[in-house]
Protein backbone atom coordinates (compact mmCIF):
# COMPACT_ATOMS: atom_id res chain seq x y z
CA UNK A 1 0.00 0.00 0.00
CA UNK A 2 2.87 2.84 1.62
CA UNK A 3 5.56 1.01 1.38
CA UNK A 4 7.35 4.01 0.15
CA UNK A 5 6.50 5.56 3.18
CA UNK A 6 8.31 5.52 6.65
CA UNK A 7 6.05 4.01 9.56
CA UNK A 8 5.68 7.99 11.32
CA UNK A 9 4.48 9.24 7.73
CA UNK A 10 1.93 6.49 7.55
CA UNK A 11 0.73 7.01 10.87
CA UNK A 12 0.20 10.60 10.14
CA UNK A 13 -1.33 10.04 6.68
CA UNK A 14 -4.11 7.30 8.22
CA UNK A 15 -4.65 9.59 11.32
CA UNK A 16 -5.22 12.62 9.13
CA UNK A 17 -7.41 10.94 6.46
CA UNK A 18 -9.41 8.88 9.55
CA UNK A 19 -10.27 12.54 10.98
CA UNK A 20 -11.27 14.16 7.55
CA UNK A 21 -13.73 11.41 7.08
CA UNK A 22 -15.55 11.84 10.58
CA UNK A 23 -15.45 15.48 10.53
CA UNK A 24 -16.66 16.79 6.92
CA UNK A 25 -16.78 20.38 6.78
CA UNK A 26 -14.77 21.43 10.11
CA UNK A 27 -11.56 23.44 10.53
CA UNK A 28 -8.56 21.28 11.40
CA UNK A 29 -6.30 22.56 13.56
CA UNK A 30 -2.59 20.53 12.93
CA UNK A 31 0.05 20.60 14.79
CA UNK A 32 4.28 21.04 13.79
CA UNK A 33 6.80 19.83 16.51
CA UNK A 34 10.12 19.86 16.05
CA UNK A 35 13.01 19.75 18.52
CA UNK A 36 12.48 23.17 19.33
CA UNK A 37 9.80 24.75 17.90
CA UNK A 38 6.19 24.18 17.82
CA UNK A 39 3.29 25.54 15.45
CA UNK A 40 0.12 24.99 14.97
CA UNK A 41 -2.44 26.00 12.16
CA UNK A 42 -6.10 26.26 10.98
CA UNK A 43 -6.89 24.32 8.08
CA UNK A 44 -9.42 24.59 5.24
CA UNK A 45 -9.82 21.60 3.57
CA UNK A 46 -12.56 21.85 1.59
CA UNK A 47 -11.08 25.41 -0.06
CA UNK A 48 -7.34 24.00 0.34
CA UNK A 49 -6.03 27.67 2.79
CA UNK A 50 -4.81 27.91 5.98
CA UNK A 51 -7.22 30.49 8.00
CA UNK A 52 -4.71 31.34 10.72
CA UNK A 53 -1.37 30.31 12.23
CA UNK A 54 0.64 30.81 15.59
CA UNK A 55 4.42 29.35 16.06
CA UNK A 56 7.13 29.88 18.47
CA UNK A 57 9.17 31.04 15.60
CA UNK A 58 7.11 34.40 15.53
CA UNK A 59 8.89 37.47 16.19
CA UNK A 60 7.09 38.83 19.14
CA UNK A 61 7.02 35.18 20.64
CA UNK A 62 8.49 35.67 24.62
CA UNK A 63 9.47 32.09 25.45
CA UNK A 64 10.72 28.37 24.24
CA UNK A 65 8.88 26.41 21.79
CA UNK A 66 10.96 23.61 23.28
CA UNK A 67 9.16 23.08 26.59
CA UNK A 68 5.81 22.87 28.26
CA UNK A 69 5.19 26.76 28.85
CA UNK A 70 5.96 27.94 25.23
CA UNK A 71 4.05 25.45 24.17
CA UNK A 72 0.96 27.09 26.45
CA UNK A 73 1.97 30.45 25.37
CA UNK A 74 1.41 29.79 21.72
CA UNK A 75 -1.96 27.98 21.80
CA UNK A 76 -2.95 31.34 23.82
CA UNK A 77 -1.72 33.39 21.01
CA UNK A 78 -3.62 30.98 18.54
CA UNK A 79 -6.78 30.13 20.30
CA UNK A 80 -7.20 34.18 20.61
CA UNK A 81 -6.77 34.00 16.38
CA UNK A 82 -9.25 31.13 16.33
CA UNK A 83 -11.67 33.57 18.17
CA UNK A 84 -11.35 36.67 16.18
CA UNK A 85 -11.79 34.33 13.03
CA UNK A 86 -15.06 33.59 14.28
CA UNK A 87 -14.65 29.87 13.49
CA UNK A 88 -14.17 28.60 17.71
CA UNK A 89 -17.33 26.75 17.39
CA UNK A 90 -15.81 24.59 14.18
CA UNK A 91 -12.83 23.08 14.52
CA UNK A 92 -11.29 20.02 15.20
CA UNK A 93 -7.71 18.97 16.85
CA UNK A 94 -4.70 16.98 14.25
CA UNK A 95 -1.73 15.71 16.50
CA UNK A 96 -1.12 13.77 13.17
CA UNK A 97 1.51 11.25 14.53
CA UNK A 98 2.56 12.82 17.64
CA UNK A 99 1.33 11.10 20.89
CA UNK A 100 -1.00 13.32 23.00
CA UNK A 101 1.16 14.18 25.84
CA UNK A 102 4.08 17.38 26.95
CA UNK A 103 3.77 19.90 24.69
CA UNK A 104 1.23 18.77 22.44
CA UNK A 105 -1.22 18.40 24.83
CA UNK A 106 -0.16 21.49 26.49
CA UNK A 107 -0.97 23.24 23.13
CA UNK A 108 -4.35 21.34 23.23
CA UNK A 109 -5.56 22.16 26.80
CA UNK A 110 -4.54 26.44 26.35
CA UNK A 111 -6.40 26.38 22.74
CA UNK A 112 -9.21 24.98 24.93
CA UNK A 113 -8.97 27.13 27.92
CA UNK A 114 -8.77 30.39 25.17
CA UNK A 115 -12.53 28.90 24.16
CA UNK A 116 -12.07 27.33 21.18
CA UNK A 117 -14.01 24.08 20.86
CA UNK A 118 -12.35 20.92 20.04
Amino acid sequence: MLKHLSTEQRRKLVTRNALKKKNPGKIRLSVFRSGRHIEIQAIDDVKGRTICAASSKEKGFKGNGWNVAGAELVGKAFAERVVAAKIADNCYFDRGSYRYHGRVKALAEAIRAGGVRI
